[in-house]
């Protein structure tokens, strides 16, 4: 059973089941003319998820952090971390990954 509690930066809206690996917090790597930053970004507005925004043209030196965690040179680059901080990373809009992973 989910439980609604209070929502606040960074974190999802609903209490995690016992036993469950929930999210924690969502960070979305993303730059200024990019589409789908803003597909991923109004997909988990509608799921009522708060994340952090890293914007890269306004924080180029946090670019060498997403290129390490993805591999790729593109964004946008989502980063599910868990609970247990086991983390997940979805590279560009990718319903089929990002779905399962704030769910």
């Amino acid at each position: 059973m989910t439980v609604a509690v209070p929502e606040r930066h960074g974190e999802v809206t609903s209490a995690p089941n016992e036993g469950d690996h929930m999210v924690k917090n969502i960070t979305i790597f993303t730059t200024n003319t990019c589409g789908y930053c803003q597909m991923v970004k109004k997909y988990l507005g509608a799921k009522g998820m708060t994340y952090e925004e890293v914007n890269l043209d306004e924080h180029p030196h946090r670019q060498a952090e997403a290129l390490q965690m993805s591999g790729a040179m593109t964004v946008p680059v989502t980063v599910v971390t868990k609970t247990d901080d086991s983390q997940e990373i979805i590279v560009g809009y990718n319903l089929a990954k990002l779905a399962p992973a704030v769910a």
